[in-house]
This record gives C-alpha cells, structure tokens and sequence, in this order.
C-alpha cells in the first residue's frame, strides 16, 4: 500500500512543479506517429482512394514536431502545439464522421449494422486521432516547470 501512495505522492508533486507537461509532449508525439502511422497502413488498403484520407499523415509529422518542440520551449508549447492538438482533435472528428458514414453506404446500411462494423471502415480508429489531439492540448494548458 504504501508504494501505490509513494507514486501517487510522485505524480502531485511533478503537477504541483510543472514536471508533467513535457511528460505529456513526449507522449503525445510518440502516440501520434503511432495514430498515423496506423492511419497511412489503413488508408493505404483503401488506396487513398479520396483525398482526405491524407490528413492524418500530413498532420503525424507537425503534431510530433510540436510535441517535441514543446519538451524544449515553452513558446511552443504554449502557441505551436494547441494549434496543431486541435486540428489533430478535429480530423479525427471529421474522420470518425466519414467512416460512419462509410459503414452507413455499405448494402443493408445500420439496418446490418454488426456486419457492417466489422467489415466496413473501422469506426474508432479516427478516435484513436481525437485522443492524440487532446492529449497534445492538456499537454499545452498544464503547467510549465521553471528552470
């Protein structure tokens, strides 16, 4: 019990001295090239076969530039990387319209929902895209350690 109370203690006092937030910048470039990378394997299946499935693979290489960018100023974190969080949150959003609406055109539409889902466009991978965006925003309002 009192190791899972030591690390709760670490994680409050990297908070309380603004530790956490290059923690999160370093996480969230990581977890983008990740998100895109699965979104350029996927969308290569498909052939790309319309020009918004590049979003996601233009957008990889500025949210992780940011990211690391981020551990080492404060300027980018505070003005670069929300800007490229968000357009990351709201491709995702955007994403997880169309495939939606890819399941939707397939024969039987929602009324074959489960086979659908499970053959059409994958449904939660652009959300996959969401988290990545707004974890690069609680990275870019959280607290900044002072040198």
């Amino acid at each position: 019990m009192n190791s899972s109370f030591a690390s709760l203690d670490s994680v409050r006092s990297d908070l309380a001295h603004g530790r956490f937030q290059r923690l999160l910048a370093l996480t969230t470039a990581i977890f983008v090239v990740i998100a895109g990378g699965e979104a350029f394997f996927e969308h290569l299946r498909g052939s790309f076969c319309q020009r918004v499935m590049w979003t996601p693979v233009w957008l990889t290489p500025f949210v992780a530039g940011a990211g690391i960018g981020a551990l080492y100023s404060e300027r980018v974190a505070r003005t670069v990387l929300p800007l490229t969080a968000v357009a990351s949150f709201f491709d995702g959003v955007l994403g997880f319209y169309l495939h939606l609406r890819g399941v939707s055109r397939m024969a039987g539409g929602f009324r074959n929902f489960w086979f659908n889902f499970t053959m059409g466009p994958p449904l939660f991978a652009p959300l996959l895209f969401c988290s990545v965006g707004l974890l690069g925003i609680v990275a870019s309002v959280v607290r900044r350690e002072r040198w």
